[in-house]
C-alpha cells in the first residue's frame, strides 16, 4: 500500500460519499486511476464496506452503555447467536482476561435498558456502563507506520 492508497483511505473514512470524480481531484489522479484503486482495495479486503453513520440519539436510542460478560452460563457460541438476534446491541466483542465479551448497545431509555439486561442476566455475570461520551469516536483506521505520521 503505498501514499496514494493510504491518502485515499484517509479521504474516504472522512467522507464515504466522496465521489471518485472529488477524491481524484483532491489526490491529483485520473477517474480511471483512482477506481482502479479502489477496487484493488476492496478485493483485498482492505475496504470492506461503504456506510451511513447515523446518530443514536437522532433515532430515539439515547442511552448507550457498555456491557461487560464474565463468567458465562451458556456456551459462546449459543451467548453469540442469542446477541446476534437482539437488536439492541450495536457491537460485540470477545476478548481475554476475566471478561469474555464486551457488547455495545442503544436502547431508548432506562426501562429498556432494564429488559436488555433481564435478557442478558441468564447469560453470565454482568458489568453495565452508561456511555456519557465518546472522545474518541469514528477514528480512521490507517496502517501503522503511516497512522502515527498523519
Amino acid at each position: 500500500m503505498d501514499r496514494i492508497d493510504i491518502s485515499l483511505l484517509k479521504l474516504l473514512q472522512e467522507d464515504g460519499r466522496m465521489t471518485v470524480s472529488e477524491l481524484s481531484k483532491r489526490l491529483s489522479l485520473s477517474r480511471p486511476s483512482v477506481s482502479e484503486r479502489l477496487a484493488r482495495l476492496q478485493e483485498r479486503g482492505v475496504i470492506t464496506g461503504f456506510c451511513a453513520v447515523v446518530s443514536a440519539p437522532a433515532v430515539g436510542r439515547s442511552v448507550q452503555v457498555i456491557i461487560q460478560v464474565s463468567e458465562l452460563k451458556v456456551s459462546p457460541l449459543v451467548f453469540e447467536r442469542r446477541i446476534a438476534e437482539d437488536s439492541d446491541v450495536l457491537e460485540c466483542y470477545r476478548v481475554t482476561g476475566a471478561v469474555t465479551f464486551i457488547l455495545k448497545a442503544a436502547v431508548t431509555d432506562l426501562n429498556a435498558l432494564n429488559r436488555l439486561v433481564e435478557r442478558l442476566l441468564p447469560c453470565g455475570m454482568l458489568n453495565t456502563s452508561v456511555i456519557l461520551s465518546s472522545p474518541v469516536a469514528g477514528r480512521a483506521v490507517l496502517p501503522q507506520s503511516e497512522a502515527s505520521d498523519a
